[in-house]
């Protein structure tokens, strides 16, 4: 073996090393962070979802009235965006639909 090849590899060996390190100092943030988006809570993430919802839907229906006022907007775009608003309220009304089961179950069981 070519001991300049020998050393390039070393070299790239220590690098890669270097990277590792890194990426694990980094895992360790983004672990960090996590805990403390862990600790806004459910409240506030079922919150931010029914807002996308309601922000898909406001579009959606941006879109339509546009559309039907003859401004130059490709249907497609505005079925796209009535479907998109459709699909992510039925999302969120079956979500809501498992949760309250679940919270029917909990309630229901013998302490």
């Amino acid at each position: 073996m070519n001991p300049t090849n020998s050393a390039n590899i070393q070299s790239v060996l220590s690098q890669l090393r270097q990277y590792q390190a890194i990426a694990e100092g980094n895992n360790v943030e983004n672990l960090n962070n996590k805990k403390v988006d862990n600790e806004n809570g459910f409240a506030e993430s079922i919150k931010n979802a029914v807002n996308e919802v309601n922000e898909t839907q406001q579009a959606s229906k941006a879109l339509k009235t546009a559309y039907e006022s003859g401004e130059d907007i490709p249907l497609t775009d505005v079925v796209m965006g009535i479907q998109k608003s459709s699909l992510a309220f039925e999302a969120t009304l079956q979500i809501r639909n498992k949760v309250l089961k679940a919270y029917e179950e909990i309630m229901n069981m013998p302490v």
